[in-house]
């Protein structure tokens, strides 16, 4: 079986992008027509390249234009017709998939696991001189595929172990393992990787040591949760209980303590082996002003050229995907993505209500809208975090373009009171609303716009301009919540008190003095508002078994409208005053864009009627199979 080298040279070229300072002397060969796959494990620089282009799969990371934030109780996504309602609305079925990304699409994910299993297979006996390379590309494959695995085991519950490369016209027909195996499978190669890779100095972008290990903990933190302790889902859920293979969903029996002291161990492990991360050692809170700085320095990673941030916060990123300024990669215009119309962006995924309401007031009591100095202020006095992660009415930020009046800079999402050039009372609607002079077909149906992981650098224009902030998909504090969890979960609430104390005063919020249930849900908490849109709370919610009350809640927006005082008036242009206005928020439940359901059978993704016809041993997950 030949390999054509363009091909090689095409994966390569197109992930190498994610791989900043990749050595790139594999490509000073000389190209022949076809390359004898035997023989591209003769050259260190051919098989080099093979690796790498296995990253492929990791495509955008998280920062597609349809990002996982909307499939949760974070966001919403904007446009019509991209089949995002088709999961939210629970209307999913083997034959109408939705909207599925190919950082976790099945057809995706095995042809990067065939990858593997080639360097793998092939690594053993390749004859190109450099022990430490063949070592280093081994770990980074038992990696990669460990990596796909879990992403399938996370989305589609257990898969068809396959570790070994099919030749043509064998019976590609291969049966489901079990939920168990699969762990025990990712484990041993996730293992592997770390002995591997131990004492290897990589560039930005690459598996490491600490990326296993910190992947390990995820993996056994989530294979403890109660969606895979199958008696526990059967209580919880009707479909799972009917369902006559819960070996592919998780565990039948066993000790439930022994998986979380697995967690436990894991993460600790992972704790041990990272660089601390970033402001994790305070003994106290920041200042709020300091926390929002500490919060946006850590999603930008140290890539904008904003001097206000902090560039050593990259050091929380422990495996991500990085983007070079050179390549037109989509996720370099996340800016145009989902910034607001008013500045001529697409506003795609945009935070909802009920993420907002749960960011906290700054003395750590719960945000209510039955408060009335809440209700009247809602955005003043909030957790550091809000004013990093949610661009909202009257938030300053960067300058307009030069066809949109508004010299002060600000977020318009509401209704206001203006006098026109004639002196009458006009209404009119903001700048960045579906109403709005420019773009309107653009514009937010939230009333918010996503603010995190969008580089703040007022020279930036996003509408062409490009950023190049990395996206974390394991960063060091996702290991510090984990830890955590395990804590909790084995009753050492003290220390896992001490961690979550740790998080919250980098972000410049008070300590917790929780224990017992009300820690647990102080830390689910803490853990949704810290990783907003790091597409943790889909899962969360389903491994927890709460998204009937999170997930499949109806999406919330915000009505804002600004009434002139006695004796006030301004002309246009408009801006935020409340010398002039009396504003008024109403939250307003919305079901005519997205009508949000729950449905147990959401707890699992469904296979294709494709991939069942493909494969008659392939046993469909509960819920599915009518």
């Amino acid at each position: 079986m030949k390999l054509k080298y363009k091909n090689i040279m095409l994966i390569t070229l197109l992930t190498s992008a994610g791989l900043t300072s990749c050595k790139t002397d594999f490509l000073d060969v000389t190209p022949p027509t076809e390359i004898p796959t035997e023989e591209v494990w003769k050259d260190g620089a051919l098989a080099e390249g093979f690796v790498t282009g296995i990253y492929s799969g990791l495509q955008q990371g998280g920062f597609s234009e349809q990002m996982l934030a909307s499939l949760a109780d974070e966001a919403v996504f904007t446009h019509t017709g991209r089949n995002i309602n088709t999961i939210n609305e629970g209307s999913l079925s083997p034959s109408n998939l939705g909207w599925v990304d190919d950082t976790y699409g099945w057809g995706p994910m095995y042809t990067r696991i065939r990858a593997t299993n080639l360097a793998i297979q092939s690594l053993a006996t390749a004859t190109f001189s450099g022990d430490a390379l063949k070592s280093r590309l081994k770990g980074e494959s038992y990696f990669l595929r460990a990596y796909y695995y879990q992403q399938l085991l996370r989305y589609y519950g257990s898969a068809p172990l396959i570790k070994k490369v099919y030749a043509l016209n064998e019976d590609y027909s291969i049966p489901r393992n079990t939920y168990d195996e699969c762990v025990k499978s990712i484990v041993s190669d996730l293992d592997s990787a770390a002995i591997l890779l131990d004492g290897k100095t990589l560039v930005k972008g690459r598996a490491t040591k600490a990326a296993a290990l910190s992947l390990k903990s995820r993996v056994l933190l989530y294979a403890a949760s109660d969606l895979h302790d199958i008696p526990t889902a059967k209580a919880k859920s009707s479909v799972i209980a009917a369902y006559a293979n819960p070996e592919f969903l998780g565990y039948l029996s066993g000790d439930r303590t022994a998986r979380w002291t697995a967690a436990l161990n894991a993460s600790k492990a992972a704790l041990d082996a990272g660089n601390g991360g970033y402001k994790l050692n305070l003994t106290a809170p920041e200042t709020a002003d300091q926390g929002k700085i500490n919060y946006i320095s850590i999603a930008m990673s140290g890539a904008s050229a904003d001097k206000t941030l902090d560039p050593s916060a990259a050091s929380e990123i422990i495996f991500g995907r990085y983007f070079t300024p050179s390549l037109s990669e989509g996720a370099r215009q996340t800016g145009l993505n989902n910034g607001p119309n008013g500045y001529h962006n697409w506003a795609g995924n945009t935070p909802i209500g009920l993420l907002v309401d749960d960011y906290e007031m700054m003395d750590g009591t719960a945000f209510k809208w039955t408060n009335p100095t809440h209700s009247a202020a809602p955005y003043t006095n909030r957790d550091p975090r809000f004013y990093a992660t949610v661009m909202y009415d009257g938030a300053t930020w960067k300058p307009r373009p030069s066809d949109a009046k508004d010299p002060a800079n600000q977020i318009q999402t509401g209704a206001y009171d203006l006098l026109d050039e004639k002196g009458a009372l006009i209404n009119r609607k903001g700048l960045d609303t579906r109403s709005s002079s420019i773009e309107d077909w653009n514009g937010s149906r939230s009333g918010y716009y996503m603010r995190k992981f969008i580089d703040p650098n007022p020279a930036l224009y996003d509408n062409t301009d490009r950023q190049n902030i990395p996206w974390p998909f394991i960063r060091f504090t996702e290991v510090v919540f984990n830890y955590i969890e395990a804590n909790i979960e084995l009753g050492k609430d003290a220390e896992a008190l001490l961690w979550l104390n740790k998080i919250r005063f980098r972000a410049g919020m008070p300590a917790l003095k929780a224990t017992g249930a009300e820690l647990k849900e102080a830390y689910r908490h803490e853990r949704r508002i810290e990783m907003a849109y790091e597409e943790q709370r889909y899962h969360d919610a389903r491994r927890w078994m709460i998204a009937q009350t999170t997930l499949g809640r109806p999406l919330t927006y915000i009505n804002v409208v600004g009434k002139f005082k006695a004796g006030q008036s301004m002309k246009e242009p408009y801006h935020y005053d409340t010398s002039v206005y009396t504003y008024t928020y109403t939250p307003v439940e919305e079901k005519s864009h997205e009508n949000r359901t729950w449905v147990d059978k959401m707890y699992f993704r469904p296979f294709s009627r494709d991939e069942i016809n493909r494969n008659a041993k392939l046993v469909q997950n509960p819920g599915y199979d009518k």
